[in-house]
């Protein structure tokens, strides 16, 4: 009865192990992917405030031709 209930409490352990892992690795995709989402943002933001400098300094630019 002894080994039988060891067999069993090894069979659970090795269940609860193999879920607790899947658990781990869903949490760290997640982790992951947000990280990457957050990233993208800031570029595009960085980008469009980039965009919108260039535009402003060649508006200055040509404000400037006009009025030479």
């Amino acid at each position: 009865m002894k080994k039988l209930l060891f067999i069993l409490a090894i069979g659970a352990f090795a269940a609860c192990g193999d879920a607790a892992d899947k658990n781990v690795e869903d949490h760290k995709d997640s982790t992951v992917d947000a990280i990457q989402n957050s990233a993208d943002t800031a570029k595009a933001a960085i980008d469009s405030a980039a965009d919108k400098a260039v535009d402003s300094t060649k508006a200055v630019a040509d404000t400037a031709k006009k009025v030479n």
